[in-house]
């Protein structure tokens, strides 16, 4: 029995996702008057692991309305689990042109002083 997801948060997911593949896919441009093919302005240059995250997210989420099964990796009413969430956030800052963060080590927990 699958499992009922909302098609409102579904067809969000799908639609982040088709539009974050367009912009990595750099398409020619015919000029209609010469018939000249001219390049496209650069995409945005995605690795190998990201084009393959993006086209197999979608195919899920287009076969099954979602795409991820354990429901400990996310609620049941959503299209995408919270990592896919996560890496599509990254995927799409990425897109935009902004710095990925770095990894920071954490500060180690120092005990309170008392006055």
């Amino acid at each position: 029995m699958p499992r009922e997801v909302d098609p409102k948060r579904t067809r969000k997911a799908l639609r982040i996702v088709r539009k974050l593949a367009a912009r990595g896919a750099a398409r020619e441009d015919v000029d209609p008057e010469t018939g000249e093919v001219k390049e496209a302005q650069a995409g945005v240059d995605y690795s190998t692991w990201e084009n393959a995250f993006l086209g197999e997210v979608g195919q899920r989420l287009e076969k099954y309305g979602s795409a991820f099964r354990n429901l400990s990796k996310g609620r049941a009413e959503d299209a995408l689990s919270l990592l896919q969430t996560q890496k599509l956030k990254e995927i799409a800052a990425k897109a935009k042109g902004k710095p990925r963060k770095p990894l920071r080590a954490k500060k180690p927990m120092r005990a309170k002083r008392k006055d």
